[in-house]
């Protein structure tokens, strides 16, 4: 009866005012919100390098540390929109709310880059550079930040928000939300190719006040439009703070850590009542793993309570509950693996469009490439890649898999850290490549000449970057998505972004110990006299270690546990085991 009855206020909710909500004509008002900002953040963060060492007059170390302290930043935000989303606000009451903030942030960034006092005078010839003064980086400083924190109730929110959108509990729209998350990085992955081709030209060639105005104008319009879409989104209420369910897990097993382990599973602790709120789709029945934590749902003599009585979940939880937990802990180590790839990306953005800076980037007569543009070539790459997979390798997959996405998405993520992997060993060839130029011509001592060589040679690694972000991101993002308990799917879709985060953080780090251990001899300001190949090689090394940890994490992970309540079957045989897929 509980069932049908929550069924019944389900799909009133989805009809209300006679139409059903949610599907795919959502997604283009769910998109412009995400489109938006990743257009102004790509097209400020790709060009940033250039921005701080040619307009503020920042030294690179600390140009490149600026840019991964804020993408670290902006990545690890989106925990605590998450946590708004899923425990108060809603996700879209939180993403209308952080678009608000990021679109403010991103007109006092516009209003910093357009005004001459704002920045310190411009410098000609071998004349030394003035720096920007406090005042100045304090400007920028706290428009990254405003950024930074609107960045956090978007990115977790409208992946999740746009997966709402789809039913889980029916099979055709269970196919269709895992082309969601390809169809949704692929927009990602469009609005980053403009915003590295069109955003950084104008930047480079007109300006940075039209560089940065232009997509102010544009989330604007995306924050209009979203919120003109309200009545037809599937919503999803707030469940409650996701943080202290797990709180109260731990401590009610904490408690009773002394109590001997019940014989059968069946004797512990469930109430369908008190989880109907987290658990519409489904319920996460027990698993063997982490038996420990079970002893949390062990009902004990004073705890029993009536039908109608609340228990006390700090001394006592249902195993609904206690499969929460286990299933945010068994994910842990698989995510941690993706912390290391951020760092491999954070390159991109930082010493290899250093690199692309030193070299000839003419593409006709008239026309270079800006620095900043040189990801266009992992972007282009990450769409291909998207489509191919999409229309060839899932179908061909699937005939020899039996999966509906084709390869297991644990598979997928490790062919995108395997191939990872050669990205940074062959761009320490490639840069010793460029040294060697510079050196027959004598420019060794000359960092800003331009080396006779061309930013073709760059073009590999930026390829292999893209071809592991198709496989990776969106394998890692379906799967925090996939095995995360259903009311904590917001601080899933976070985790991703912290991954980001540490990993942006761990390039800061490394980057800092590299210039303490060699005294500065890797990386130096004059790329042509130091060893950024061998940076490029640490780098390689650490991915070599992290696909052993990954590969052995995989082997051994248990998939969540899951029964979905399939709608329009009879509710003795509506139950379907989740599986691999």
């Amino acid at each position: 009866m509980t069932e049908k009855k929550d069924e019944r206020k389900m799909e009133k909710k989805e009809n209300h005012g006679g139409y059903r909500k949610g599907g795919m004509r959502t997604m283009p008002f769910i998109f412009s919100s995400e489109i938006c900002e990743r257009l102004a953040i790509e097209g400020f963060t790709s060009n940033t390098l250039s921005y701080l060492t040619l307009q503020l007059h920042m030294p690179l170390t600390k140009a490149a540390n600026t840019i991964t302290n804020f993408r670290g930043t902006s990545s690890l935000t989106p925990l605590l929109g998450a946590f708004i989303a899923d425990a108060f606000a809603g996700r879209f009451w939180t993403i209308t709310v952080a678009s608000i903030i990021y679109l403010i942030g991103l007109a006092s960034l516009t209003v910093s880059a357009a005004l001459p006092k704002l920045r310190p005078p411009p410098c000609h010839g071998n004349e030394v550079c003035q720096e920007a003064n406090s005042s100045q980086l304090s400007i920028l400083y706290v428009s990254l930040l405003l950024t930074a924190i609107g960045s956090g109730g978007i990115r977790p929110c409208v992946v999740a928000f746009g997966a709402d959108q789809f039913d889980e509990t029916k099979a055709k729209q269970k196919t269709t939300t895992s082309n969601y998350f390809n169809w949704y990085y692929f927009c990602m992955g469009l609005s980053s190719l403009v915003a590295v081709t069109v955003i950084v030209y104008i930047q480079e060639t007109i300006g940075w006040g039209w560089g940065l105005g232009i997509p102010s104008i544009f989330m604007f319009i995306s924050i209009i439009t979203f919120i003109i879409a309200y009545p037809i989104y599937r919503h999803s209420d707030p469940s409650g703070s996701p943080f202290t369910r797990l709180i109260q897990v731990m401590v009610a097993a904490f408690r009773k850590r002394k109590l001997p382990m019940v014989s059968d599973p069946n004797l512990l602790y469930e109430n369908e009542e008190l989880d109907a709120s987290i658990s519409i789709t489904g319920k996460l029945f027990h698993s063997k793993q982490l038996r420990c934590l079970d002893k949390a749902a062990i009902l004990i003599e004073e705890e029993k309570v009536g039908s109608l009585q609340t228990p006390n979940l700090w001394r006592l939880s249902t195993v609904h509950r206690v499969e929460e937990l286990k299933s945010m802990i068994r994910m842990l180590p698989i995510w941690a693996s993706g912390i290391l790839l951020a760092t491999v990306f954070a390159q991109a953005s930082t010493f290899s469009q250093q690199q692309a800076r030193t070299m000839d980037r003419h593409l006709s007569h008239s026309f270079r490439i800006p620095p900043g543009s040189m990801s266009i070539f992992a972007t282009i790459t990450t769409l291909i890649t998207l489509f191919l997979y999409n229309r060839v390798i899932t179908p061909v997959a699937r005939r020899f898999t039996g999966l509906n996405r084709g390869i297991s998405l644990l598979h997928r993520m490790g062919i995108g850290f395997t191939i990872s992997v050669f990205a940074t060993f062959i761009a320490g060839f490639i840069e010793i490549k460029r040294k060697h130029v510079a050196s027959i011509h004598g420019l060794t001592d000359e960092p800003h000449s331009t080396i006779p060589i061309s930013f073709g040679w760059l073009v590999p690694q930026y390829v292999i970057h893209g071809l592991a972000e198709a496989f990776v991101n969106i394998g890692q993002i379906e799967f925090l998505y996939d095995q995360a308990p259903e009311s904590m799917r917001s601080m899933a879709a976070a985790l991703y972004w912290i991954a980001m985060s540490m990993g942006y953080y761990f390039s800061t780090i490394l980057v800092t110990m590299v210039n303490m251990c060699t005294k500065g001899s890797w990386l130096q300001d004059n790329l042509n006299k130091g060893k950024l190949e061998y940076y490029y090689w640490l780098i390689t090394l650490l991915q070599v270690l992290n696909l052993i940890y990954y590969l052995f994490c995989a082997k051994f992970y248990s998939w969540k546990p899951i029964q979905h309540h399939q709608k329009g079957v009879d509710s003795e045989a509506a139950v379907e085991l989740a599986g691999r897929d």
